[in-house]
């Protein structure tokens, strides 16, 4: 595996292409190296000058006369090939490229095919092309063709991104985010995204990495830098865009439905802890909070407000986003209570806008309450933050105070981003309080900080692989697939197999009426083709249903015991070409596909990460009882769901997919009562 040392951190550049064309890619190139506070050697390449930025131009790389750590490529696709070569003789030790790579090499083959030819012969990484180059900031090295701010202080943020308008929008960000690595890797010719992450996760400096992603070109690769990450306990925050592969070598299951094209990732990211984000302004809020470098100490938010219209939709935004608001001890809500006027609530959030009497002491009581209350693992100062008469205002000298004085997670919330103060949020953000520009993505930035602390109380468990039983790549049916689900300790019903109404009628005694008459033939979606016959209660009608069964599907059936009935679950496994197996827990029965709830899983998983899988289901108050119902045991089912990933990690390469569905789960125990298994 080629190093990226010569290219992050390089102590020669040369530029193919280096100009004084202002605004050219060969003019910033040189421009922003030379600015940048670069150390190390500069070797501008190209005919026509003979200096530039006063350094000595020379008329192509074997002129330069040593080896070049870095070759920057700042020329058209028609040049690419000629560049990449006379980079590989003069020993370089890595390149970047911005041009697209579109079209035909000297030979006929596709541009880039033969440009990661040229460089896998060479050892040569390359960065790009298609994109914006990179900046190391820590080392003031930059390379970028593109304009990027020139006043950048390193920090503790790795960003790598698949979009090169994203890399310099983040670069712009006025929150002062700060970074220590920022790369625009483009098309990755030879150089993956997970590369450049393992890179930056060797730094001591990388405290949280953010991520822009359009696809993973090396599965394993990936996961091994997630690992690496989750190891060294460096949040990721990513924001992923676009289709995956998932489930096209699976067969036409209720899995593969549910799976839909993003599964594999919302079952990597759960895997290894990635903090996924849906826009850029939650990847905002969530790298400033992480940047700060406090962790929640309990599962909840604390919040105070100047507002009581304000505190009711942080109320309905938080429920929405999934951020507990803890109920506060009695020993928090009387020192509130204390310094609020009459009238006002001492409960979490708390309204503490009163008369505006005293309103810098009020705030900061509050939230000092709040801040040592134990059941309270962050705490927020939810108000505007518009510009106050008094430069150093009211707000941020009470959240100056409070962030001094506590190790907890304190960060002020703004409501509305347009509205929020500059020289306020500058005092906080210098200070090291982060400003969260909005309710909703504020609040999302919390719930990945709180999503931490609750991972953390997580263990990570081995894997209990079951040796019980080695599925084949040939099964087919109920009753065979039932068979390796008991294999693996999952419960299933009394079966037995039969093949003329006589047989059925046998099995049916000995079971004992109700019983549950149903197709043996291998077929999808069972219920809807009339394969399935319940509440047979006794001789007459079973023999009947086995006669109707027999007329439509053949004699082949199968008699099973009644399953008590509780809530129905479905479980299920795709295979996915690049990362393998998929777990999909969701809601199961007839409507599994129509309410389409479901969460996907990287097996194997342990029990804590089964029981917070079923958490996630919208069903999950069906668990609890509804109806009269039983509540359901959660033990069990998340035993079942533990087992199930073990069959599906073992069945990698050799099954296609799975359908459980449904599970009964029950006050006592769950139990598998359909399944179809298909091998690859």
């Amino acid at each position: 595996m080629m190093s990226l040392d010569p290219m992050l951190l390089a102590r020669s550049v040369a530029i193919i292409g280096a100009s004084e064309r202002q605004g050219s890619v060969g003019d910033q190139v040189l421009r922003q190296l030379v600015s940048g506070g670069f150390e190390g050697s500069i070797y501008p390449v190209n005919p026509r000058y003979e200096k530039l930025h006063a350094l000595p131009c020379f008329a192509d790389l074997e002129s330069v006369g040593e080896p070049v750590d870095l070759v920057v490529l700042a020329v058209a696709n028609a040049h690419l090939e000629a560049g990449l070569t006379d980079a590989s003789k003069i020993g370089a030790g890595s390149a970047v490229v911005f041009a697209s790579c579109h079209g035909e090499a000297s030979d006929g083959t596709p541009l880039r095919a033969r440009l990661h030819e040229i460089a896998a012969e060479a050892g040569i990484p390359i960065c790009g092309g298609n994109g914006m180059g990179f900046l190391n900031i820590e080392a003031g090295l930059r390379v970028c063709g593109f304009y990027q701010p020139p006043d950048l202080d390193p920090g503790g943020v790795t960003f790598l991104s698949h979009s090169g308008s994203l890399f310099s929008a983040l670069l712009h960000n006025r929150r002062g985010i700060r970074f220590n690595l920022v790369v625009s890797t483009g098309l990755e010719i030879n150089t993956p995204m997970d590369r450049y992450l393992a890179w930056a996760l060797d730094r001591e400096s990388t405290r949280v990495v953010a991520l822009f992603l359009e696809t993973i070109r090396d599965p394993q690769g990936f996961k091994d830098a997630l690992a690496a990450a989750s190891a060294r306990d460096v949040p990721v925050v990513a924001l992923k865009v676009g289709a995956s592969t998932a489930g096209q070598k699976a067969v036409a299951t209720h899995s593969e439905a549910l799976a839909g094209d993003d599964a594999v990732y919302e079952a990597l990211f759960d895997a290894y802890g990635v903090h996924r984000v849906w826009s850029m302004d939650e990847m905002a809020d969530t790298l400033e909070l992480f940047s700060a470098g406090r962790r929640a100490t309990a599962f909840g938010l604390g919040a105070v407000h100047d507002s009581g219209g304000e505190r009711a939709m942080l109320i309905d935004t938080a429920d929405r986003v999934g951020v507990p608001l803890p109920d506060l001890r009695t020993a928090t809500t009387d020192r509130i209570s204390a310094v609020l006027d009459p009238g006002l609530e001492p409960a979490n959030p708390v309204d503490a806008w009163g008369t505006g009497r005293d309103a810098e002491v009020v705030f900061a009581e509050c939230l000092h309450a709040l801040a040592d209350d134990p059941g309270v693992g962050a705490v927020a100062f939810c108000v505007d933050l518009t510009p106050e008469e008094q430069p150093d205002g009211t707000y941020s000298h009470a959240a100056l105070q409070v962030a001094r004085s506590t190790e907890k997670p304190f960060m002020v919330l703004g409501n509305l981003a347009s509205t929020i103060d500059p020289y306020q949020s500058g005092l906080l953000r210098e200070a090291g309080v982060p400003v969260l520009e909005g309710t909703e993505t504020g609040l999302q930035a919390v719930r990945h900080l709180l999503d931490r602390h609750r991972r953390s109380l997580v263990p990570q468990l081995a894997s209990r692989m079951s040796a019980v039983a080695d599925p084949s790549p040939g099964i087919a049916g109920e009753l065979a697939a039932l068979a390796v689900l008991a294999a693996y300790g999952i419960p299933t019903p009394r079966l037995v197999a039969v093949a003329s109404e006589d047989e059925a009628v046998d099995a049916a005694s000995k079971i004992g009426y109700p019983v549950v008459l149903k197709t043996a033939e291998a077929i999808d979606h069972i219920t809807e083709s009339g394969g399935v016959v319940v509440g047979i209660d006794h001789e007459a009608q079973l023999r009947e249903s086995y006669r109707q069964l027999w007329d439509r599907l053949g004699p082949a059936a199968l008699v099973a015991e009644t399953v008590p009935t509780g809530v129905e679950v479905g479980l299920g496994m795709i295979t996915d070409p690049q990362f393998g197996p998929v777990v999909i827990l969701s809601g199961g029965g007839t409507l599994i596909e129509l309410i389409g709830d479901r969460v996907a899983l990287l097996p194997p998983i342990d029990l804590p990460r089964a029981r917070a899988a079923l958490d996630r289901l919208s069903i999950r108050s069906l668990f609890e009882g509804a109806r009269g119902m039983p509540p359901v045991n959660l033990d069990a089912l998340a035993e079942v769901v533990a087992r199930f990933s073990e069959l599906a990690f073992d069945g990698a390469g050799r099954l296609a997919a799975v359908d459980v569905n449904p599970v009964i789960a029950g006050p006592e125990r769950s139990v598998a009562v359909d399944a179809l298994m298909k091998g690859l």
